[in-house]
């Protein structure tokens, strides 16, 4: 899923997801608001990042995480390197 540096694209992305954080997701549902994103709360997202940091071995920068209205919003921080 992530080489230690990237997430492997929205595929990876949407793995993480669906194993680490046991959400029924698909990659239709990047696109959507997180508040239409079945099963999403706020707690995801820390954990979300917590993963992520730990799968690419570097910080995602958690305020430009918390302005994120979507999934893709979020995988935009990781894929950008921001942080």
């Amino acid at each position: 899923r992530a080489d230690g540096q990237h997430v492997n694209g929205i595929a990876g992305f949407v793995a993480i997801l669906q194993d680490e954080l046991g959400l029924s997701v698909t990659q239709d549902d990047v696109g959507k608001s997180l508040d239409r994103v079945a099963g999403w709360d706020s707690v995801h997202l820390l954990e979300l990042l917590a993963v992520l940091e730990r799968e690419t071995g570097r910080h995602v920068s958690l305020p430009d995480a918390l302005t994120a209205s979507s999934l893709a919003e979020i995988y935009a921080c990781v894929a950008d390197g921001n942080g």
